[in-house]
């Protein structure tokens, strides 16, 4: 089992940034994938960036340039650095974790943009 626990999110000025983190706990030793989804209200979630334990990143296309992924294996964290926020990237935050072929869900943070 693996735990995931996002934190960061919050209420934050159109053009502003918002660094989120997420920690993962319990069995991580092979954890791949991380990464971040996102939900607004009446929407799917959907796919906002992605890492690979060895570093590899992909973006989504609405993201692209004002968004940047990163990891420390050391400390089992994923963080997502997002500049230039716009009231569209309002929405609920999603962490997840690939273990061994399951994937693992944080809670969510709640991310506002709004003036």
């Amino acid at each position: 089992q693996v735990q995931l626990v996002e934190s960061g999110g919050g209420l934050v000025q159109p053009w502003g940034s918002l660094k989120l983190s997420c920690v993962a706990s319990g069995s991580t030793a092979s954890t791949n994938l991380m990464g971040w989804h996102r939900q607004a209200p009446g929407n799917v979630r959907e796919l906002v960036a992605s890492i690979t334990r060895d570093g590899r990143t992909n973006y989504a296309d609405s993201v692209k340039g004002r968004v940047t992924i990163s990891r420390d294996n050391a400390k089992n964290t994923v963080f997502l650095q997002m500049n230039s926020l716009k009231p569209e990237d309002t929405a609920v935050y999603y962490c997840h974790a690939d273990v061994w072929g399951a994937r693992y869900w944080g809670q969510g943070a709640q991310v506002t943009v709004s003036s």
